[in-house]
């Protein structure tokens, strides 16, 4: 990844939004190959992932601030690293037009555990997230790159950078509907990628609902879709958000994750699943175990892929980014960050 820190100075370079964002957008397919990596080596124990931890505030209980470190061991030295990525999600910006998430990754040396690198890393963070969602449709519906209609019910940035990975990776929907319960934000997500995405417009949430593929991505902190509702064998409900769906359609579907045991907490839909039926009988396995074919699904149900959002993805991506830059001279070095890093004086 860089010269050993054990043989020269350390050194820290940061990394800002505007060189992230042309990067990304120009490497999505790129993107998603990392994220597969990236789930492959997770479910190889190359990673180190713990929980995440939440900052909260009694004066403003819909925010948070959320520390997701992590590191990747893998088997190659060169590209092992540590850091962490500090997301701030303050659901009221929106109220003045600011997006609600924002973010910085720190990249540490493996070894030495200084950190190097400083990136902007909200559009990581959404970049891993769709990313993710697109590889698992890929993976779940055998590869086949086609359905009538994608249903996205929230349209906010976690949606568009979907709706362009999903494009990006060579996805044709005969329809693509968005729902938002703002319909002023419905009306802009349709303004803003409309010329992008054919056949894009807003439309009600029982159309997104009965969508082939359908893209929760809202800010619900409880379930709201009906017990009862009647998703079909056929759909593939990405459930990004976490928390859409009641525990009744969790026991009935086919259930894949990321992480299973990242994902029972914190009251998503299949932690409530979970303490509603007292047992994990209803997960079918992780998107990695998926690929490498050891788990199947029944197709006599609906299907559900639940992301927890794994540290490690952002750590993947970021890592890729900082090599990117460092190449091209993008990345700026900071002289002076640190004082002198010799114990003593030799």
């Amino acid at each position: 990844m860089k010269t050993n820190m054990l043989e020269a100075a350390p050194s820290f370079r940061v990394i800002g939004g505007d060189y992230i964002c042309e990067q990304l957008a120009a490497s999505r397919r790129e993107v998603i190959d990392l994220v597969r990596d990236c789930y492959l080596q997770h479910e190889d124990g190359q990673t180190v992932n713990p929980d995440s931890y939440f900052l909260r505030f009694p004066d403003r209980p819909e925010a948070r601030i959320i520390a997701l470190p992590a590191a990747l061991r893998t088997s190659q030295q060169s590209e092992a690293v540590s850091g962490i990525k500090w997301i701030a999600s303050y659901p009221r910006n929106i109220d003045v037009n600011l997006q609600r998430a924002s973010a910085v990754i720190l990249l540490n040396d493996y070894q030495t555990g200084y950190p190097f690198a400083c990136l902007e890393a909200s559009q990581i963070s959404s970049a891993r997230t769709a990313a993710s969602a697109v590889l698992a449709a890929g993976e779940l519906r055998a590869g086949v790159r086609r359905a009538g209609r994608l249903g996205i019910v929230g349209g906010g940035v976690i949606a568009a950078a979907t709706l362009a990975y999903f494009l990006a990776d060579g996805w044709q929907f005969e329809d693509i509907v968005v729902h938002d319960a703002l319909p002023a934000n419905g009306a802009a997500f349709v303004r803003n990628l409309g010329a992008e995405a054919r056949g894009l417009r807003a439309g009600s949430v029982g159309e997104a609902l009965a969508a082939d593929i359908v893209l929760l991505t809202t800010n619900a902190g409880t379930p709201w879709i009906a017990a009862d509702h009647g998703f079909g064998p056929q759909q593939l409900i990405l459930n990004l958000s976490l928390r859409d769906l009641p525990p009744e359609i969790i026991l009935v579907a086919n259930n894949v994750f990321d992480d299973v045991e990242h994902c029972m907490k914190a009251n998503t839909s299949p932690h409530l699943a979970e303490q509603r039926a007292g047992h994990r009988g209803f997960v079918t396995g992780t998107l990695a175990q998926h690929m490498r074919g050891q788990c199947r699904l029944d197709p006599a149900r609906v299907t559900v892929f639940s992301p927890f959002g794994l540290g490690v993805l952002d750590l993947k991506l970021a890592s890729f980014l900082y090599q990117r830059a460092l190449a091209a001279g993008s990345a700026t070095e900071i002289p002076g960050f640190f004082a002198d890093t010799q114990r003593w004086s030799v």
